[in-house]
């Protein structure tokens, strides 16, 4: 039986930066993913990393400000957050797949891990 336990949210202003980790216990997963989701809002996609080669893959809104990253033994990732915007906040979510996604890696449906969730807010 696989956990997810995620860390590192928090509260920080306009152009600050926080680093979110996500440990996984169990089996190692094949992939793992950031999504988030505002209230009234659908969960999203954030970033994704392929544990065996290291590919990464980001939303077009975080792209270039957002880097997710694994440690060496492929169970732990984290999602380092440099400026941040108001729009960046929201519940933030790890999920991991043992032996996919077999689809869009942002489909939250390709998932079948979830962490409990860590918010961060985003406000002067």
């Amino acid at each position: 039986q696989g956990q997810l336990v995620e860390s590192g949210g928090g509260s920080v202003q306009p152009g600050g930066s926080l680093r979110l980790s996500c440990e996984a216990s169990g089996w190692t997963p094949n992939a793992m993913v950031w999504f988030r989701q505002a209230p009234g809002k659908e969960r999203e996609g954030v970033a994704a990393i392929f544990t065996a080669n290291a590919k990464t893959y980001y939303d077009v809104s975080v792209k270039d400000r957002f880097t997710i990253s694994q440690e060496n033994h492929k169970k732990t990732v984290y999602l380092q957050m440099n400026g941040l915007k108001p729009e960046d906040t929201a519940m933030y979510f790890c999920a991991a797949s043992r032996y996919g996604p077999f689809g869009i890696w942002s489909s939250a449906d390709m998932y079948e891990l979830w962490g409990q969730g860590t918010q961060v807010t985003v406000s002067s």
